[in-house]
């Protein structure tokens, strides 16, 4: 049900949260952070914060990490008070992409991912000039295993609302419209399913095929933003080379 394979995308996000939990878990601490201050500590009440600690969750963020930033952002610990910005621009190849970032200095955000754009192939936009290309959808990875029947799971995600299902290489992947994502979570969660991610994301409504020479440029300008301590998450609708290692 799937216009095109996501696992490619996936696969090489989830190598680069193995490789580099210690910053992930940080960049986790912060949305838990904001959640917290937007909505208040009670998971019951505040779906966003939710969403967040699955998140944490799914990367193998430790509970007293987790319980942590959402001290901090409930004020019993010190923290830090970060503003949201999303920045918008092209790559190599005209790929869309778009920039989450989380910043207590914006000045200092826009002139770093500014510069990152410039010394890799691509340049900044104006706000709006990519975001009409994607939609805020939620998504949630499953890792095939023994015991996980994909028919049944396909009608099951669908019954409780989800849009799509996919069998990849490796993985289901169920997307949601962003206000049915915690309900198809949590009914999940219930039945014990363990998910390889889980998080609100962008979508691109259609992708760039990108050869081998161009995937490289792509991925390494995502790789520069995704080491900015300010970036929370890159979104792009490239199509890697099939070749390309990532």
């Amino acid at each position: 049900m799937s216009g095109h394979s996501k696992w490619h995308n996936i696969q090489a996000k989830k190598g680069k949260v193995d490789a580099k939990r210690g910053k992930i878990f940080t960049k986790i601490g912060k949305e838990i952070a904001v959640a917290v201050k937007s909505g208040g500590s009670n998971l019951d009440g505040n779906s966003k914060l939710r969403d967040c600690v699955a998140k944490a969750k799914a990367a193998n963020m430790p509970m007293d990490t987790i319980t942590k930033a959402i001290k901090k952002g409930a004020g019993e610990l010190e923290g830090v008070n970060y503003e949201e910005l999303m920045y918008e621009g092209y790559g190599p190849a005209g790929v869309a992409v778009l920039v989450n970032v989380l910043t207590d200095n914006k000045n200092r955000s826009a002139s770093d991912v500014r510069c990152i754009f410039d010394r890799n192939g691509g340049n900044l936009g104006a706000t709006g000039c990519v975001s009409w290309m994607f939609q805020r959808k939620g998504q949630i990875v499953i890792q095939k295993q023994d015991g996980i029947d994909e028919d049944e799971l396909m009608m099951k995600v669908l019954e409780l609302g989800a849009e799509d299902f996919s069998a990849e290489e490796e993985v289901f992947v169920i997307t949601t419209a962003q206000e049915d994502f915690s309900t198809v979570r949590e009914a999940l969660e219930k039945e014990n399913f363990e998910f390889e991610s889980a998080e609100i994301t962008m979508i691109p409504d259609n992708t760039v095929s990108l050869n081998l020479e161009d995937s490289e440029r792509v991925q390494s300008l995502i790789d520069k933003l995704e080491d900015n301590d300010d970036v929370q998450d890159v979104w792009h609708n490239a199509e890697f080379a099939e070749d390309f290692e990532g």
